[in-house]
């Protein structure tokens, strides 16, 4: 297998949830194309992904998508310098297909295949946004480091201090959530309330119409058991929960009688998925708003607290905030309103970069071509693969 960097094209394909994607990057830092194939209208019925259902639509999906991402980049598979594939973590049926797709490809081009963690892919959405920022000179390429990342999303809560490693990247995993993940809460208490799918954007929409401080929700202080091997004693360790806000929004709608008023409203959304949170206002009650405002407000402060906390513990010199919730709105003003008080450098992605894409996998893959890191024959989808050490 030949490793010569000839375009700097590589071809991103991601499939670890529920969105087919495909990207075509130039050098980790030039976006050519970024096409996503949603699963929204699939998964609605249920208020969750359905991992079976997920597979096979990205068995439908996955090659009109990446033609269109090839077409839209201009660029042949014989362009190309790498294939980079998401290798985990994420629902293994869906990791396959994007996994088997890609082998497949790179075998019969005789181009170099490269797994990429997905949750690096994420860290690397900001670097990619940051170099397409600087190629429009609106603001330098290079953050200071170390950077302490934040990895929210629906599958996960993770806090990585990242550093400069050669060409490449180290990461140390200094944070991760004990249960739920911050944007599987989201989703679920939207399920809780008869709002749409998924929950992330709903109630980023919609909270803006409630009162944040109506609902007392609060985090107790967590302490993980030391016999528990995947949960570290390690001082430096911090760790999130969000299982029990969830369920305090259950037993808010329960003390407050507000079942029936959640069963009509999924009804009515059922009957018209197509529409927006500004239309359907009337579904809601003042005190259903202030609920979204207060759970959001909650959640967004305690993932604030926590992670400049630990910023400040671990010395670190600026923060990368990524992952699909880190397109909140409320998320993104109140982290950028404490980065500035602290003086502390603070970048996201776009917000298309936000969500799972593969322009990132191509972003985060670039460093491993210049490396000469390629993946085995015998790769395989790793639905629990971690990040870092």
């Amino acid at each position: 297998m030949h490793s010569r960097i000839n375009s700097g094209l590589i071809l991103g394909i991601e499939s670890s949830c529920d969105e087919t994607a495909a990207a075509v990057v130039r050098r980790g830092s030039e976006t050519l194309s970024n096409v996503v194939a949603s699963q929204i209208a699939t998964h609605l019925p249920y208020g969750g992904v359905v991992p079976e259902l997920a597979s096979r639509e990205h068995l439908r999906n996955i090659l009109p998508v990446v033609h269109a991402a090839l077409r839209e980049s201009g660029a042949t598979f014989t362009d190309l310098d790498a294939i980079a594939v998401t290798e985990g973590p994420g629902l293994a049926g869906a990791l396959l297909v994007g996994v088997s797709y890609a082998k497949a490809l790179a075998f019969a081009l005789d181009k170099p295949l490269i797994a990429v963690n997905h949750l690096e892919g994420h860290i690397h959405a900001v670097l990619l946004q940051q170099a397409q920022l600087a190629a429009q000179s609106e603001e330098p390429a290079d953050l200071e480091l170390p950077a302490l990342a934040l990895v929210v999303s629906g599958g996960h809560t993770h806090l990585y201090l990242a550093r400069r490693q050669g060409e490449g990247w180290s990461y140390q995993n200094v944070g991760r959530t004990l249960d739920d993940a911050a944007g599987e809460a989201f989703d679920k208490a939207a399920k809780l309330l008869g709002i749409g799918y998924p929950g992330g954007p709903w109630i980023d929409a919609l909270a803006p119409y409630g009162n944040p401080d109506a609902v007392p929700f609060s985090f107790a202080q967590i302490k993980p058991k030391a016999h528990r091997k995947d949960q570290s004693t390690d001082p430096i360790s911090t760790f999130f929960s969000f299982s029990g806000i969830k369920t305090a929004v259950l037993r808010y709608t329960q003390i407050h009688n507000m079942s029936a008023r959640i069963e009509e409203r999924r009804r009515k959304l059922l009957e018209n998925p197509e529409m927006r949170a500004h239309e359907v206002l009337t579904f809601f009650d003042q005190q259903t708003l202030d609920l979204i405002a207060s759970f959001q407000r909650a959640v967004v402060d305690d993932l604030r607290r926590k992670t400049f906390r630990a910023a400040e513990n671990l010395g670190a010199a600026s923060l990368l905030i990524s992952g699909g919730v880190a397109a909140n709105r409320e998320l993104r003003v109140r982290f950028t309103a404490d980065a500035a008080e602290r003086g502390l450098p603070i970048a996201f992605p776009s917000l298309s970069l936000s969500t799972d894409n593969a322009a990132m996998i191509a972003a985060a893959a670039w460093p491993k071509l210049e490396a000469g890191i390629f993946a085995p024959e015998t790769l395989s989808a790793d639905p629990a693969l971690a990040l870092g050490r």
